[in-house]
């Protein structure tokens, strides 16, 4: 029995439907594979990616680690040299002075460092002198903030001084130089016969 055309037209139209609906759910297999397949590489470079920024801070956190650590030791070599060349200024006025009471006068930001050094002087000084020191850190009257630092040291009357600031080394040293410096400025004076 021949097909009329209404027939074909219709099986035409139900293969096409069926070819669509074929070719739809290809599409979405596709589709969702591609976005399975894409979620997988964007968690895996995302994966990698903080790996990297974790490895990255890691190595920098570990940098400033070694940085402070070098830096604290630093300060505390400084902070070593500066009580022990507090403690050499502290025993050589000492010795200048070599009196049984001692009174230490020093810049209040210096205190701490004074007192520790004052606390390694004394053996040091009794050892040398065999002689025994009371030492007194005058804490009413501090030196001029402003100065460079050094301690000034008295006898127990005020009447004796040693004063061991940059300030009294740089004058000292002034005065050493000043004939020097008169030469230079004002040249050799025939009539001068002492050079002070």
């Amino acid at each position: 029995m021949a097909l009329s055309d209404a027939d074909v037209q219709k099986q035409i139209k139900h293969m096409m439907a069926f070819i669509e609906q074929e070719a739809n759910e290809k599409a979405e297999e596709i589709d969702a594979k591609a976005e399975e397949e894409f979620n997988i590489e964007k968690g895996r470079l995302v994966q990698t990616q903080r790996l990297k920024i974790m490895e990255y801070y890691e190595k920098k956190e570990k940098q400033i680690e070694q940085q402070k650590k070098i830096q604290m030791s630093n300060l505390m070599n400084q902070a070593r040299l500066k009580v022990l060349k507090a403690r050499d200024d502290l025993i050589a006025g000492f010795y200048q002075l070599l009196e049984p009471r001692i009174v230490v006068r020093c810049r209040k930001q210096d205190l701490p460092m004074v007192k520790t050094a004052v606390q390694k002087s004394i053996p040091i000084y009794k050892n040398a002198t065999k002689r025994d020191v009371d030492i007194h850190i005058d804490q009413d009257n501090f030196l001029p903030e402003e100065i460079a630092g050094g301690v000034e040291i008295y006898n127990s009357d005020g009447k004796i001084k040693v004063s061991n600031t940059l300030e009294s080394r740089l004058d000292l040293v002034a005065q050493q130089m000043m004939p020097e410096i008169r030469v230079a400025l004002f040249g050799a004076n025939a009539n001068r016969k002492f050079l002070d």
